[in-house]
């Protein structure tokens, strides 16, 4: 155990230093750790320090160590992992490794970006994706004797990147068609390839029959087998047409085995061909009018990519079916028809070979900023002479002379001086004119400027990180050089180390921020909530920066005007809030200026202001109105001698918005100084004795306080909740340990148990079984209070015994109204 304390010292309690310390190393290829070579010692702790994901690989038989940020790519493989061989760990992708980790053992190097893994690490197959670099390992006399690993998952982003391709190709396939059959069939068939499906179908609803009508549909072996038939929609199962009616997207697995399929599994397997299928509902104004369905032959787990690349498709293809329908409809009338031209969202009109404009919708009036009598009956180049020597101009000259259809984009300048884009497709007409449709697709335009303006963000602060990053490393591998020659005398060795240890929490710092960026932004952030003055979060923060402001000689005025308000919030989040907008404030603010810290009470919005305002370099207009998103920050100053990735400011946004609070920015201008004010919700203070409605669990005065028994290991959040039931007036009970907890309620028999589920020895869903089977705790009130918020996991605690199953945080209102019920009853 020494040993293992030395190794791993001044790292810290975590959960695989833990294990490192319980582990028997005697029979472990590794040996005891006293005999550990200087080289792995060193490697492994530089990877139990990290918190960026991280493994090594250490000696013949190829012994796999790593840090907790690597945790949770392992899933289910963890703990079981923690000292196993390489390739046991990883089987099921060791083809795709192991020349990667030979590689390695041969000296040599590897980065690969966004590497497709098929794994299996949740009890299901499923495709990842991966951003890692392998390196090799030296013992003592310079021999490669293990592999060292530092890997990020990229599946969401490389998901999301398909995606957006795959719509963008969709909307291009769809554009020119005016067929809704060739629409469906396009749509489907694009997404069945995409998906890599056996079978897609768009099925259109008959309600008053209670049926649904396939016009086409697409196989992967290329029959068509359901195109042109209408089937009944209870033939497949009366709980999927309900839920499907509900608008509920259903994933089915195995229709053999689904409860919701299983009647009903010959429906599926006969006349679909399919075992596994997804339904995705089009519901409008709350009547069920199409669905797509994807199914494939063989059982299969639909994931969220997928049901989320279909979800979206299926509004495309409703949208270009439609579409394509009033366009063939318009053919028919031969375009005469001007009562259904006026129904159709796009802009028509037809013109005659001499450029006469016969015929223009309501629409069309209005994005040309025309009136009938302005446009009918005369020439299209007379009334819009501007546009005769642009793409659209062209185009049309094309359509009329060569007789084939084409598209153009086209930017219009309004008489007010504002700018419009549209989309114009044109159609030769069997007269020998041409008959046009237009769409405003500004908003369009302005969305993807959009997109490019902040696609260029990321490059720039992808650029910074690459900066930011590179720094370090220099000094780094310098002193990494000078103790592998070994001839430095102790000065120069702690020197070595120090610098060493310098950079490293640099590096740390950086990859600190960039992930509670994205835990805080991806929703993985649980408050603690607890009541906090204001006089709390600025004495804290300021105790935090003060270093910072004494290096730079900076002064520092606090002027608290309600210094006891109070809000209902997570303390150290909140004080890490304020610490990053001082921290922004005394980086942008020369030496020797004066910064401002003001909290105070909007009585009328019962709110309170958290303001710091600086001297500092200011900022123009453009830049205050998105300082808060991520990226931004890299264009306020070409100066990065502060270092940093300039991610403080998106994390605080996040961090107020949780708290139902807004964060605000201004700045008179360059040079002249910025405010930051954070508005946050004050804790609501109710008269003693009152009842006031949506309180936590308000107790009338006239009936006895419920007796709350509270069960959490957390031992914060259960003291946490405890005091606010307490101060609302109930007798509250607390217990960390499910065993104790079921001992104590067998006890004191309490009226209401609010549990948490995930508890060691015995979790909270045993724990209610058990209680429901006292005679003494049977009739309690039982509340699920956890982490576990899927429809899984309700149903399981509803099953278990659970009256009511909430999500942490806890809303209290809902938790008020569940008490009051109580005491009434």
């Amino acid at each position: 155990m020494a040993d293992i304390l030395r190794i791993t010292a001044g790292l810290g309690d975590s959960e695989t230093r833990r294990l490192l310390g319980a582990r028997d190393w005697h029979s472990s290829p590794l040996g005891p750790p006293g005999s550990w070579p200087p080289e792995l010692a060193t490697a492994l702790s530089m990877v139990l320090s990290s918190t960026f994901p991280m493994f090594l690989v250490w000696g013949p038989q190829q012994v796999f160590l790593y840090n907790d940020a690597y945790v949770p790519i392992l899933g289910d493989k963890h703990p079981a992992a923690f000292g196993e061989q390489f390739q046991r760990v990883w089987w099921e992708i060791w083809a795709d490794l192991e020349p990667i980790a030979e590689r390695a053992m041969a000296d040599q190097s590897s980065y690969f970006e966004d590497m497709p893994l098929t794994m299996e690490r949740k009890g299901y197959t499923e495709q990842t994706y991966f951003t890692f670099s392998y390196s090799p390992l030296h013992d003592g006399d310079g021999r490669v004797t293990g592999v060292y690993c530092t890997c990020i998952e990229t599946t969401a982003r490389v998901e999301a990147e398909r995606r957006a391709a795959f719509e963008l190709a969709l909307a291009d396939a769809l554009r020119p068609l005016t067929s809704s059959e060739a629409a469906i069939a396009t749509a489907s068939a694009l997404l069945g390839r995409e998906l890599d499906a056996g079978h897609v179908m768009y099925g259109e609803v008959d309600e008053a029959r209670a049926s649904f009508y396939v016009q086409r549909d697409w196989t992967a072996g290329g029959s068509s087998a359901l195109s042109g038939k209408t089937f009944s929609i209870a033939a497949f199962g009366e709980d999927v047409a309900a839920r499907g009616r509900a608008g509920e997207v259903i994933a089915i697995t195995d229709v053999r085995t689904d409860p919701r399929t299983m009647p009903y599994q010959q429906a599926y397997l006969s006349a679909m061909g399919v075992c596994s299928s997804l339904l995705v509902p089009l519901v409008k104004a709350g009547r069920l009018l199409a669905f797509l369905a994807l199914g494939h032959a063989q059982p299969h787990r639909w994931s969220e990519a997928e049901i989320a690349l279909a979800r979206s498709m299926s509004e495309r293809l409703w949208s270009a079916v439609d579409l394509a329908r009033a366009h063939e409809a318009l053919r028919e009338e031969r375009d005469r028809s001007q009562l259904i031209l006026d129904s159709i969202a796009e802009g028509f009109g037809l013109i005659a070979p001499d450029w006469t404009v016969l015929q223009m919708n309501a629409e069309g009036l209005r994005l040309g900023s025309r009136s009938a009598a302005q446009v009918i009956g005369h020439k299209h180049w007379d009334i819009w002479p501007e546009a005769l020597d642009t793409e659209l101009g062209r185009m049309y000259g094309r359509v009329m002379d060569q007789r084939v259809a084409g598209s153009a984009e086209y930017l219009h300048r309004m008489a007010d001086g504002s700018e419009r884009y549209y989309e114009v497709r044109a159609y030769p007409t069997s007269g020998g004119g041409l008959v046009s449709f237009f769409l405003d697709i500004t908003e369009r335009k302005q969305a993807e400027e959009k997109l490019r303006a902040a696609d260029q963000r990321k490059d720039e602060f992808l650029a910074m990180l690459a900066h930011e990053l590179r720094n370090p490393l220099a000094p780094i591998s310098a002193a990494a050089d000078l103790l592998r020659i070994g001839r430095l005398d102790e000065q120069r060795v702690r020197q070595s180390s120090a610098i060493i240890g310098r950079q490293v929490r640099h590096m740390t710092s950086l990859v600190d921020d960039l992930l509670d960026v994205s835990r805080v932004t991806r929703g993985l952030v649980t408050l603690a909530r607890a009541p906090v003055s204001a006089r709390t979060i600025v004495d804290e923060a300021i105790e935090q920066v003060r270093p910072l402001f004494e290096t730079r000689r900076q002064s520092l005025a606090v002027r608290l005007v309600e210094p006891e308000a109070t809000v209902l919030g997570d303390k150290a989040r909140l004080v890490q809030v304020l610490a990053n907008l001082l921290n922004n404030a005394s980086k942008y603010t020369p030496e020797e200026k004066r910064i401002e810290i003001e909290a105070r009470a909007e009585a009328g919005a019962d709110s309170l202001v958290l303001s710091v305002r600086d001297e500092g370099i200011g900022m123009e207009k453009e830049l205050t109105e998105r300082v808060f998103e991520l990226f931004a920050q890299a264009q306020r100053s070409s100066d990065r001698s502060q270092g940093g990735l300039g991610l403080g400011l998106a994390l605080v946004k996040n961090l107020v918005e949780l708290h139902g609070g807004a964060v605000e920015c201004g700045s008179p201008g360059p040079g002249r100084g910025s405010t930051f004010a954070v508005t946050l919700p004050l804790m609501r203070q109710p008269a003693r004795g009152d009842v006031e409605p949506g309180a936590a669990g308000a107790v009338a005065q006239d009936s006895s306080p419920l007796r709350v028994l509270v069960v959490d290991d957390n031992v914060d959040a259960a003291a946490t909740l405890s005091m606010l039931l307490e101060a609302c007036g109930y007798e509250v009970m607390v217990e960390n340990d499910s065993l104790r907890a079921l001992a104590l309620a067998k006890k004191e028999c309490p009226d209401v148990g609010l549990l948490d589920i995930g508890l060691p020895e015995m979790d909270g869903n045993e724990l209610a079984r058990r209680l429901r089977l006292e005679p003494c705790t049977r009739a309690m009130l039982l509340v699920a209070v956890t982490g576990y918020g899927q429809e899984q996991d309700r149903r399981a605690a509803l099953e278990a015994g659970f009256d009511h199953h909430m999500v942490k945080p806890v809303d209290l209102d809902k938790l008020a109204a569940i008490l009051a019920a109580a005491t009434k009853a």
